[in-house]
């Protein structure tokens, strides 16, 4: 990973260890938003990779879909 794709995880990781327990498992889509998030930065980078997690994220909301969705190649 890039130095920016790092400094993009480290929230990401934070937000794993701290706050998902206590918010629950409760992700409309599979992986949850954090995995696709790290493996978004993991293959794309930091710059795509976090295009990619933001408009997952964005896409997360009550009205929207739900289901598999895997990050692109």
């Amino acid at each position: 990973m890039t130095l920016l794709a790092h400094a993009l995880a480290l929230p990401i990781r934070a937000y794993r260890q701290i706050f998902s327990p206590w918010v629950g498992y409760n992700c409309r889509y599979h992986p949850t938003c954090s995995a696709y998030a790290l493996e978004a930065l993991k293959k794309h980078g930091g710059l795509k990779g976090g295009w990619l997690a933001a408009r997952r994220i964005a896409r997360c909301h009550p009205w929207g879909d739900s289901g598999i969705d895997n990050v692109p190649d």
